[in-house]
């Protein structure tokens, strides 16, 4: 299963420090992959007004749904904290 999730005001080595904190390992400048998950970045500059820009990342996970729901919750609020 695949599901893929957008953050804003992260930046995406922050991402994988997070994603490893959560016991995945960086495999490539932009995969983590965990025991029974792995997670791939992209990102870009978005526009949220006239004169403001964030960085906004799209982390598309992969794995059994039993895995995925609980490590993207607890990923989630790891990405709300930094984003302020």
């Amino acid at each position: 299963m695949e599901r893929k999730k957008q953050y804003r005001g992260i930046s995406q080595r922050l991402a994988i420090h997070y994603l490893e904190g959560l016991g995945g390992e960086q495999v490539s400048e932009d995969v983590v992959e965990g025991e029974d998950w792995q997670a791939s970045f992209s990102s870009e500059k978005v526009e949220i007004g006239p004169t403001i820009e964030l960085t906004e990342i799209t982390v598309a996970f992969e794995g059994e749904k039993e895995v995925l729901d609980p490590l993207i919750e607890r990923f989630g609020r790891k990405a709300m904290r930094a984003g302020g």
